[in-house]
């Protein structure tokens, strides 16, 4: 993609994400270090699962509807994932690697490993990084994920920090109807499985029916 298209879509991906934002009911973190009132329960760990990419896609920006020049989108409906990596102490953390992956809207990843990985969506990034901005912030323009068989829908997280992995989740599709019985899912105690339910929401304004889902990523204090 030429430069000055690609600054163009990021710049229209960090706008958008953070308009979205300010209409979250999400407790701003320009507050004063000393504001904060309690600490936040870690994201719970979750396993990366056997379809990481391998070998990543040569575009892994944070647009994963558009592959590098192919002006064709992928097939799906078009959601801006945001939120904010946090500590425990509540504290944005900056500076850090957001990554996601997750599987098109056929059910396959970009993994070859996977199943119908021959007929997958070839417009379909399937794996995105981001670096948060000083308030801890991430944005990503993908799809609202689609379930495959014996998963409920979900998108794989991980936050690198400081050369290590401080957290590896899931983020599921909040009243969808195979969370019910999605083991991953069940493994996780009531408590902090709600930490990985996501609203996924019609975004305000959007003519093309574009959805918004907002996650906040909390890692432990060792991270």
């Amino acid at each position: 993609m030429h430069d000055r298209a690609r600054t163009s879509r990021r710049s229209f991906l960090s706008g958008a994400a953070l308009g979205i934002a300010g209409l979250s009911g999400c407790r701003s973190t320009d507050d004063k270090p000393g504001e904060f009132a309690q600490q936040l329960s870690e994201t719970p760990w979750q396993t990366a699962g056997p379809f990481y990419p391998d070998p990543l896609p040569l575009d892994v920006d944070n647009d994963l509807i558009r592959l590098g020049d192919d002006l064709t989108p992928a097939v799906g409906e078009v959601t801006h994932l945001f939120g904010r990596v946090l500590g425990t102490d509540g504290r944005p953390v900056s500076n850090v690697e957001v990554e996601i992956w997750h599987a098109d809207a056929t059910g396959a990843y970009l993994h070859p490993g996977s199943d119908g990985h021959a007929e997958r969506d070839v417009h379909f990034q399937g794996f995105g990084r981001f670096l948060t901005d000083s308030k801890g912030r991430y944005r990503f323009r993908t799809i609202k994920p689609a379930p495959y068989p014996g998963r409920t829908p979900h998108i794989h997280v991980a936050v690198n920090h400081r050369g290590k992995r401080a957290l590896t989740t899931q983020l599921y599709v909040n009243g969808h109807p195979q969370n019910a019985k999605d083991d991953l899912l069940l493994e996780v105690e009531p408590r902090l499985r709600e930490l990985l339910l996501v609203d996924f929401a019609p975004m305000p304004s959007s003519s093309a029916q574009e959805l918004w889902a907002e996650a906040d990523l909390i890692v432990g204090s060792g991270s």
